[in-house]
């Protein structure tokens, strides 16, 4: 029935099965695109686990690691040993390919936005499922929220780190993703309103968005590559200390700014097909905008990550990154 569920959830059927057996465990399907997967048991080590994907329409690896993932567990290759909660995100987006339908919906995980929408209704419904989850289980809360980019990437797999002023980021985090195949690692300076920030600003969760990979077709995923990362979550969904490595073979890097479009008449000054990290030397103009002007490049170099100039008005059309310290071994 796992398996089963994720292929219906995108086919846009519903099963009579809303609640379900496994070795040592439940699932229930709460609602289209959220699944609770609850052991008779909760091992010492477990956390909280919300496991997220499909946020955007197009990024397709995560769907197919999650569905491995529950492939196993239906086999009894995995035991469910911690509380999770499975979502996927854009579901409508999901079925169309698309990254989404009328508007992004990684910028609407906001407690205080009224927007309307498909999009805006569907936030609220997963904040919901995660306010939820986290009030019924006592164990430390942990959120990835995985996703693939639209172009490629001097560090293919990376995460992002949320802002947050109330949740300092675990040292075993590091090692964990690490030992799971993560090149890089960039900190947000502001709050940004994406899923794992939700996770991170409101229950003080340890919450990443992980990028893995580029957006690829469903089929066309290189999957071997993230076993890695499976073995993590795997780990997590076991309730068993995930294995860890030095994080000082990660790249670290900080956000100086972001690059907003204001203007119609907008666009970034360089390739569309420069990849992710791409840095650009003093004085360089990256960006004109018939309202902000132009963007040159200084006191000193840039990297530019997740550039898209063909955001709406007023969205984020790149984030600005300088390299930066990685963190100290105990904190």
């Amino acid at each position: 029935m796992l398996a089963e569920w994720l292929a219906l959830t995108l086919d846009g059927e519903t099963s009579d099965e809303r609640q379900g057996r496994l070795p040592f465990a439940r699932f229930v399907i709460h609602a289209p695109g959220i699944l609770e997967l609850m052991p008779s048991a909760a091992r010492s080590d477990a956390r909280a686990c919300v496991l997220s994907a499909g946020i955007h329409g197009n990024e397709t690896a995560p769907i197919e690691l999650i569905g491995e993932l529950l492939a196993r567990l239906e086999a009894g290759l995995l035991r469910v040993g911690a509380p999770t909660l499975i979502l996927l995100g854009n579901i409508p987006a999901l079925r169309a390919g698309e990254r989404f339908i009328a508007t992004n919906l990684n910028r609407l995980f906001d407690r205080d936005q009224r927007s309307e929408g498909d999009e805006a209704l569907r936030a609220r419904r997963l904040m919901a499922a995660v306010d939820d989850f986290y009030a019924r289980h006592s164990q430390p809360r942990l959120h990835y929220d995985l996703h693939t980019a639209i172009r490629d990437s001097r560090y293919p797999l990376f995460a992002v780190e949320p802002y947050a002023e109330n949740a300092a980021t675990d040292s075993e985090q590091w090692r964990w993703l690490a030992a799971a195949g993560i090149q890089a690692v960039l900190h947000q300076h502001r709050h940004s309103w994406t899923f794992s920030h939700y996770s991170r600003h409101y229950h003080a969760a340890q919450a990443f968005t992980l990028e893995l990979g580029k957006v690829r077709a469903f089929g066309d995923n290189d999957l071997a590559a993230l076993r890695p990362m499976r073995r993590l979550l795997e780990a997590l969904i076991e309730g068993r200390e995930p294995a860890g490595t030095d994080p000082q073979a990660m790249a670290f890097f900080q956000v100086e700014h972001e690059l907003m479009r204001r203007a119609e008449d907008f666009k970034l000054c360089f390739a569309d097909a420069t990849p992710n990290f791409t840095e650009f030397e003093v004085g360089t103009r990256l960006a004109e905008d018939a309202e902000a002007g132009d963007f040159v490049v200084d006191p000193a170099p840039l990297a530019v990550v997740f550039p898209n100039a063909a955001v709406e008005i007023g969205a984020r059309a790149a984030l600005l990154v300088r390299p930066t310290t990685p963190p100290q071994a105990g904190g």
